[in-house]
């Protein structure tokens, strides 16, 4: 069953065998997110000749990006979010461990631990961001699995895989493919991944339910998905208290990272996305169990 994971940060998917073959969606355009048109795999040798660094691009004068987080089906939406994503891309990880107190390393250990994935297994991150699940996923399946980590932010995949490169001795990762694409038209067959995960990148795409349904569609049967994200309680005092941090604390931090701006975003963004329950439909009407 998908079940919420604890105080809503987290919810675990479970693909069922007896859906698995009927569980595709069609292969007609969708509400894309940005830079989806083309899927390019992204080398780690590679990486820096095809993916241009935020500090090499030419200065221009900051302006604030809002990524329209109370337009979920628009394309300018879409291409906005897409351009946030990349302009925090350098001070994303400081970021996550300032704000989260370092909290988001356990809840990204719980998340792959949700998926049951196993030495030799095939896994995909999608929205991976700066890699952090997906190097999680690579060491969980071993050299004998296969990771894929896939964005629309080319930056982030930038800063992915400048870290698979970086990772301390000791681990025995799998291969890890860099990818920039749609998480709402996954560039894969079905039936692909014995596990996936999504962190902190279903609340940004333009369509939650279609997303989901790619994540249904790509695992085998029987594989399994995990989602974190930042969720809206069903007790308003709890809500209240959280967009009083996000106010008072979150958007200051980021404003000493000079991104300020950009995290203006997550207050919004929150306030559209699903609660965990209601989550938890939308996952089953995609096809989980």
């Amino acid at each position: 069953r998908a079940r919420v994971g604890a105080r809503g940060a987290g919810v675990r998917l479970a693909a069922s065998a007896d859906e698995a073959k009927n569980g595709s969606v069609t292969s007609a355009a969708p509400p894309h997110d940005a830079g989806a048109a083309t899927t390019v795999e992204t080398a780690a040798e590679t990486t820096a000749e095809t993916t241009a660094s935020s500090s090499s691009r030419p200065a221009r004068e900051k302006k604030f990006i809002t990524g329209r987080p109370d337009e979920q089906y628009s394309s300018a939406a879409a291409e906005e979010r897409q351009e946030l994503f990349n302009d925090i891309a350098p001070v994303y990880d400081q970021l996550n461990d300032v704000l989260s107190l370092g909290l988001h390393r356990v809840w990204k250990r719980a998340a792959v631990k949700w998926t049951g994935v196993q030495k030799g297994d095939r896994a995909i991150d999608v929205c991976c961001g700066s890699g952090d699940l997906a190097l999680r996923l690579a060491d969980a399946v071993g050299p004998t699995g296969e990771v894929v980590g896939l964005d629309f932010a080319a930056a982030q995949l930038k800063v992915a895989a400048t870290k698979e490169t970086e990772h301390p001795a000791g681990y025995n990762l799998s291969p890890i493919s860099w990818q920039q694409g749609d998480a709402l038209a996954l560039p894969h067959p079905d039936a692909s991944f014995d596990g996936a995960t999504i962190g902190y990148g279903l609340r940004n795409v333009s369509d939650i339910p279609r997303a989901l349904a790619e994540l249904r569609r790509v695992l085998k049967p029987g594989g399994k998905a995990a989602v974190v994200d930042f969720n809206n309680s069903t007790n308003a005092t709890v809500n209240q208290v959280q967009g009083f941090i996000l106010d008072t604390v979150v958007v200051p931090a980021a404003d000493a990272l000079g991104v300020a701006a950009e995290y203006r975003y997550l207050k919004p963004s929150i306030e559209r996305y699903p609660t965990g329950p209601e989550l938890v439909d939308i996952a089953i009407d995609a096809g989980f169990a």
